[in-house]
């Protein structure tokens, strides 16, 4: 059967993931939203052998064999890559084409820039060969291309994050049984902003550290017998005295506290206490910060100084080690917030961030 002749368009977000960080690969809880910002694919069928695929952040196409295998395309075209090869091996037909990229979601911050590519490639093949994919299927699909093609050890936060987004919802996903659950989210309503504070840090799991952290939660399932932290969540804390390396017991207490702040977190936004929201999310930074050790004094010195202003509550967004930082904000000091963030960085010879107020927007889509 021919795909020729049509062009399909189809779209993702990023996300900001308000609270829950490093809890999917450990089986725990985490509650993101989708930007309103927006990746676009514009694909073109045909029946030949490649992929022809152009950005418009860079300034040369890449063909894609579909054949692709892991290692042979690096850099931004990778993500693609991997997606089409993740799509054959789940026994999914690729044709080849032309596809092209408008990248609305900004790299390099946390924002899941490349989960929305992903799940943008992956929606436009899926329609434009009329080939039907639960969602949750089609998060490990992407996720596989990340892990296995572009060799990023990611779990499926963001790749579930975009493809279930509602908007003024959020997304409460529980990742030992891949459900997702909606909640309301639209403090706006209340008189609250939510403010997206990027730092211009570039977000990076700097020097494997991403994986580490990650070895270092396993190691500490491992000490307590168990497959995963998820295991032991309804013993609390207290059950990693059994835990031998302190540094791992340190890992491990931010999972199994940052669990409980997810749920927390969805009661309170059930009542539409967004004090008590902010202070979760502040504590939150705390255990990142002091716990996990994923923040860098930069996006500490942010998340402290909108508090500082006024602020309910902040924390870093994302994998760690750069990127964005969230506050929420009583709506009319919202702009006296900002600035006076900006001037904090000012003073301490940091680039300006930008700061944008920001809501929950649709998911994945054409």
């Amino acid at each position: 059967m021919s795909d020729t002749g049509r062009t399909v368009r189809y779209c993702a977000p990023g996300r900001v993931n308000l609270i829950g960080e490093h809890t999917d690969y450990n089986f725990g809880f985490a509650l993101p939203i989708a930007l309103p910002e927006r990746t676009e694919v514009s694909y073109q069928p045909d029946d030949g052998d490649s992929l022809v695929v152009r950005s418009d952040r860079e300034t040369a196409p890449v063909r894609l064999s579909l054949n692709t295998v892991p290692g042979e395309v690096t850099g931004w075209a990778a993500y693609v890559a991997g997606v089409v090869w993740a799509l054959q091996r789940a026994g999914h037909r690729v044709p080849g084409g032309a596809m092209a990229i408008a990248r609305g979601v900004e790299t390099g911050s946390g924002l899941a820039s490349s989960a929305a590519l992903e799940c943008a490639v992956l929606g436009a093949i899926l329609a434009a060969t009329d080939q039907t994919v639960d969602r949750v299927e089609q998060a490990r699909i992407a996720q596989r291309a990340e892990n296995e093609y572009v060799g990023a050890p990611t779990g499926l936060l963001d790749q579930l994050s975009v493809l279930f987004a509602e908007q003024q919802r959020a997304q409460l996903i529980d990742f030992r049984d891949l459900t997702v659950r909606s909640i309301p989210f639209d403090p706006d309503d209340s008189g609250v902003a939510l403010l997206l504070v990027n730092s211009h840090a570039a977000h990076r799991h700097a020097g494997g550290e991403y994986a580490a952290r990650r070895a270092s939660c396993e190691r500490a399932a491992a000490a307590l017998g168990v497959s995963s932290l998820r295991d032991v969540q309804d013993q609390g804390t207290q059950v990693l005295a059994a835990v031998p390396d302190p540094e791992d017991a340190r890992r491990a207490r931010h999972i199994i506290a940052e669990n409980a702040r997810v749920l927390n977190t969805v009661e309170a936004l059930q009542v539409c206490d967004f004090t008590e929201v902010g202070r979760l999310l502040s504590v939150s930074h705390a255990s990142m910060r002091d716990d996990f050790e994923i923040t860098t004094p930069h996006i500490d010195l942010i998340a402290e100084s909108a508090v500082q202003a006024g602020a309910l509550g902040a924390r870093m967004t994302g994998g760690g080690f750069g990127g964005c930082v969230i506050a929420l904000v009583d709506a009319d000091r919202a702009d006296a917030t900002s600035d006076a963030v900006r001037a904090s960085m000012r003073r301490s010879g940091h680039r300006e961030p930008t700061i944008a107020r920001t809501r929950a927007g649709r998911g994945a889509g054409g």
